[in-house]
């Protein structure tokens, strides 16, 4: 998303902080990357994702901030230690991305010097993880919304071209749209077809269904 790459940014701008890196769990719940303020950032976080340990995932299973203020002395991820000693950083703070009980993911500050953030910036940090958290969630929102439309129109497609084709072969076989209904039905059990594909191919005359609309 850009909004949170130019929040990642806007972090960088705005605090102690020389990188920033944010990830989330997509609609299955796994974590992935979002976000990042440069590439050094980038390979860290994805280096915490293959390895399953490190500040963000910490941030992100205790719902709670997760923070070393020297990496130098740090044990506690030894991979991720190595790997961002090796690209200077030598502090890292990392806060949870949550709504009221619903944590999504983290956001990552890396730091050159050793000593963390000050409590102040750590609260503002905390704000930008909780407007990174309402982006993503009213996001997903939207497109479940237009998902959900689109769900509802094509059904409601189907439905129209049921309709139609219930009417014709209701003209055909000498019955009622609802005996033409039965007939489609048992077709499409038979022949193993979604029935708005029957519906289409009566409605197009096809020689496919000649079996259920030749009259008898």
């Amino acid at each position: 998303m850009d909004f949170l790459h130019s929040l990642t940014q806007r972090c960088v701008e705005l605090l102690e902080a020389t990188a920033v890196g944010i990830l989330a769990v997509d609609q299955y719940g796994t974590l992935n990357l979002l976000a990042a303020s440069s590439e050094q950032v980038r390979l860290l976080e994805l280096l915490q994702l293959q390895n399953e340990h490190g500040p963000c995932l910490d941030a992100f299973h205790t719902g709670a901030p997760a923070v070393s203020a020297d990496l130098d002395t740090e044990t506690r991820w030894p991979r991720f230690t190595e790997a961002a000693i090796a690209q200077g950083f030598h502090s890292v703070q990392a806060v949870p991305m949550r709504l009221r009980h619903q944590v999504i993911g983290a956001m990552n500050l890396f730091m050159t010097k050793p000593g963390g953030l000050t409590e102040e910036s750590v609260a503002v940090a905390q704000s930008f993880a909780d407007v990174a958290t309402i982006s993503i969630i009213q996001v997903r929102a939207l497109r479940e919304s237009e998902l959900l439309a689109e769900q509802l129109q094509s059904a409601l497609n189907s439905r129209i071209v049921i309709e139609q084709a219930k009417g014709m072969l209701a003209v055909q076989r000498g019955t009622n749209p609802s005996g033409a209904f039965e007939l489609m039905r048992e077709y499409s059990r038979q022949t193993r077809t979604p029935l708005s594909t029957v519906a289409q191919l009566v409605i197009q005359r096809s020689s496919e269904v000649a079996a259920l609309t030749a009259r008898r």
